[in-house]
């Protein structure tokens, strides 16, 4: 069995989009996973499955959701290797900086490099990014309350479903998924 890592979009933020971690483990259950676990009310599930494409275990959790809950949720599903590989790949040294201030914005597939070539780092400065495969990385060290850095790189991805998650989420989603 092969440990994986589902994050879903857009659920649970003001009231809308509801989906209680207890049936979202439910629903993953009766999917046939095993293990599996939650982290927080944001939409982190850890489960194993067979050996299986991650977006094909996305697109089976999505289709689930919609018929449990009757609305679309965008699931982004990665290996617990993948995890481990996107963790270890931040531009930046983690040690020393706060983990809620850098994010991770996972991708549904990898993020053309054309894409951000148009956003002008300096112009968000002191807040920086840089793309990496499926992962854009944000630090933001003032806080990302007002940087206007992740309308930039949304407006710039657009067409790409991504979903972020701060470091500290990160890191438990990788220590769950090991």
């Amino acid at each position: 069995m092969t440990r994986y890592v589902a994050l879903l979009r857009g659920i649970n933020v003001g009231g809308h989009r509801r989906v209680p971690m207890a049936e979202l483990r439910q629903v993953m259950t009766g999917l046939g996973w095993d293990s599996v676990a939650t982290h927080l009310n944001s939409g982190n599930a850890v489960f194993s499955a067979g050996e299986a494409e991650p977006a094909a275990l996305a697109g089976a959790l999505e289709a689930a959701l919609a018929e449990h809950f009757g609305f679309p949720v965008d699931c982004l599903v990665r290996s617990g290797q993948e995890m481990r590989d996107a963790q270890r790949r931040c531009p930046w040294p983690t040690a020393d900086r706060d983990p809620a201030k850098l994010l991770v914005l996972f991708a549904d597939r990898p993020v053309p490099a054309e894409a951000l070539a148009g956003v002008d780092a300096a112009r968000y400065a002191p807040d920086e990014f840089q793309a990496d495969g499926r992962e854009v990385y944000c630090w933001f060290p003032d806080g990302m309350g007002r940087s206007k850095l992740p309308d930039a790189v949304t407006a710039a991805t657009r067409g790409l479903v991504l979903t972020g998650r701060n470091w500290r989420t990160v890191a438990k989603l990788v220590e769950m998924s090991s």
